[in-house]
């Protein structure tokens, strides 16, 4: 076996050894108390999912030849609406053009650091392309439906793919600042009208020295509902979050005023709290995007 096989499988098995609790811990994790009054089902697939977290510093190492081909096929695993495949990506790997698109993102550093960022794009361009071949009408492209579709597209194939990626040992975060200026990100990507960047994603090895914990969730009593929503019956789970998610804060020496809501209310008070997104709708249609 190659040295450098070897390293990537002990790398694997140390990034496991230190990711990887027990099931019900992991469950704790996620919800930040012990919820183990319901059976749970538990497999291997279930321990990577409950095993996510963002990964914001990564080693300077390259990933495995395959890597890239291997998530791609994985995220085109997932389902498409009508098959239409509305979705593409963007594999960024030249440190000039990270660099670009890190100070497009609010200089995020891990943009720069991570070996690979894949650009998610709603894609339109392609339907629109072959119907202009074939000397055929596309006026559906035009409707707020079609952006939806590509934009739900691109991101269940772009959750297959962090999904693969974990099994495979690597982190990843998403990053949705790509939002803020997407005039900007097309032209760094030299995108055609029609395509737009949903948000990015980093891949590499996390570094395993930054402790990075499960970040809790709301209670399923919030977000699990029966037959009919109910909004009333949330406030008790909302609170028991708020308090769980200060104490996580403090823990993760995070700097983060208030509770979770109060946090939460804050990033979305004004249209400038949107950082440069309130203005989305006249960004998608300048890069070709009727939304009829």
């Amino acid at each position: 076996m190659p040295l450098s096989q070897i390293y990537e499988l002990t790398h694997l098995n140390l990034y496991k050894a230190l990711t990887m609790t027990s099931y019900h811990d992991l469950i704790k994790q996620r919800y930040g108390v012990d919820v183990f009054n319901t059976e749970f089902l538990e497999n291997e697939i279930l321990t990577t999912l409950l095993s996510h977290r963002s990964i914001r510093q990564y080693l300077p190492k390259s990933l495995p030849s395959g890597t890239l081909e291997t998530l791609i096929a994985a995220a085109q695993s997932a389902a498409t609406s009508s098959n239409l495949q509305t979705w593409s990506v963007v594999a960024v790997e030249e440190p000039s053009r990270k660099e670009k698109l890190s100070q497009l993102a609010n200089n995020q550093a891990h943009i720069r650091q991570c070996p690979l960022f894949l650009v998610w794009l709603a894609d339109l361009a392609r339907l629109t392309y072959i119907a202009e071949n074939l000397g055929l009408p596309h006026e559906g492209l035009d409707y707020l439906e079609m952006f939806l579709m590509a934009a739900i597209d691109a991101t269940l194939a772009a959750q297959n793919a962090v999904v693969a990626a974990e099994s495979l040992g690597l982190g990843t975060v998403y990053i949705g600042a790509l939002r803020n200026k997407p005039e900007e990100v097309a032209k760094v990507l030299n995108l055609p009208p029609h395509i737009v960047a949903v948000f990015g994603l980093c891949v590499g090895y996390a570094d395993t020295e930054v402790n990075v914990a499960i970040k809790p969730r709301l209670p399923q009593s919030t977000v699990l509902h029966r037959e009919t929503y109910k909004l009333e019956t949330q406030d008790a789970g909302i609170a028991d979050y708020n308090q769980l998610m200060q104490d996580f804060y403090a823990a993760q020496q995070m700097n983060i005023a208030g509770d979770w809501s109060e946090h939460s209310v804050k990033r979305v008070a004004f249209a400038e709290s949107l950082s440069g997104r309130h203005r989305l709708t006249e960004a998608l249609k300048n890069l070709g995007f009727e939304l009829r």
